[in-house]
């Protein structure tokens, strides 16, 4: 029996041969299935796919521990996927905590672990367009810089040999209930996604449907503009590393110092740019707004040599000539001769 075909394959197909990166052919994909809408529909796509790109499905479930139903509706789900041929592994947290973040790091160490065992070259969720435009929210209230307004991105680095995929941030998750449907999929619903003590589910519950009533489609322009932003900084870093490599002393070795004077005649915006940039290759830890600045002005052309002490205890020592980094040593503090 030939196995069903939509809109929704036809979306996800066409994703996957203009990216074919995301979830290479052949590939051996760990799934990261919950047992809720969107994963199940990530299993149900996935499934009816295998066909056409040849991959290897390999399902993963992490009980929380959070209710005291979560070990039946795990076997349950464990039943569901031994009738449908997919292999499944189950895992529970055995010193649960109960909040989101220690959930989640939880979660994709077992991933991780995982994968690289069963020699697994992408993890893959089922995070939603809905998903994405929930967490640009969030990170806006909370002041995050643009990187955080660009995350949930469709592929990012999850150890030396694995990435986390997320191939469903083309879905709403409307579209994901619709494809549960139509696949006639088992769902085990989580009452914690109702709770409004977990932050994004007031997102959800409360913010969102307001948005949408003012501004239809609201949810969908949110996550479009996570991904231009993401788009943006790809291209930003990599004109960044361009930059970077006219200012080294020498442009064959990645560690060379900078070369201060041409560093200090680029406009005031870009000298932070591209210092906090060479800093962060360097190794070195991210350097605040204020200690950035007082850099900078010890790097000014009539100020003399002088030395920073970052935190982690490397340092920065520079003459009239050239900025350097060292692994350790250094001065307190900014210090630096007329």
């Amino acid at each position: 029996m030939a196995a069903p075909w939509s809109r929704f394959h036809l979306r996800l197909h066409r994703l996957l041969l203009r990216r074919p990166q995301l979830l290479p052919q052949h590939a051996t994909l760990l799934l990261a299935v919950s047992g809720g809408q969107d994963s199940m529909a990530l299993v149900g796509l996935l499934r009816d796919l295998q066909r056409l790109h040849h991959w290897r499905l390999l399902l993963w479930h992490g009980d929380h521990g959070w209710r005291p139903e979560s070990a039946q509706q795990a076997s349950a789900l464990a039943d569901w996927a031994a009738k449908e041929g997919l292999p499944l592994e189950r895992q529970r947290w055995d010193t649960p905590q109960p909040d989101e973040a220690s959930a989640r790091q939880w979660r994709l160490a077992c991933l991780q672990h995982r994968a690289a065992l069963a020699g697994a070259s992408r993890v893959v969720t089922g995070h939603t367009a809905s998903d994405r435009a929930e967490t640009l929210l969030l990170n806006l209230a909370r002041g995050s810089h643009r990187r955080g307004l660009a995350s949930l991105r469709p592929l990012r680095p999850l150890g030396d040999a694995v990435q986390l995929a997320r191939p469903l941030l083309v879905f709403s998750r409307g579209e994901t209930a619709e494809i549960q449907r139509q696949l006639q999929l088992p769902v085990w619903s989580d009452p914690s996604n109702d709770n409004p003590r977990f932050s994004r589910n007031r997102i959800r519950a409360e913010v969102l449907p307001v948005l949408e009533a003012l501004h239809p489609g609201a949810g969908r322009r949110l996550s479009g503009l996570s991904s231009r932003l993401a788009d943006e900084q790809d291209s930003q870093e990599q004109l960044e590393q361009m930059a970077l490599q006219s200012l080294l002393s020498d442009p064959n070795d990645p560690r060379a110092g900078l070369r201060r004077r041409a560093l200090m005649a680029l406009e005031p915006g870009n000298r932070r740019r591209l210092l906090h940039a060479w800093l962060q290759h360097q190794g070195n830890a991210e350097l605040a707004a204020a200690p950035l600045e007082r850099l900078l002005e010890g790097l000014e052309p009539e100020r003399g040599p002088g030395a920073l002490q970052l935190p982690g205890g490397s340092a920065l020592h520079w003459d009239r000539e050239r900025l350097q980094a060292s692994s350790g040593g250094g001065k307190q503090g900014l210090a630096s001769s007329p």
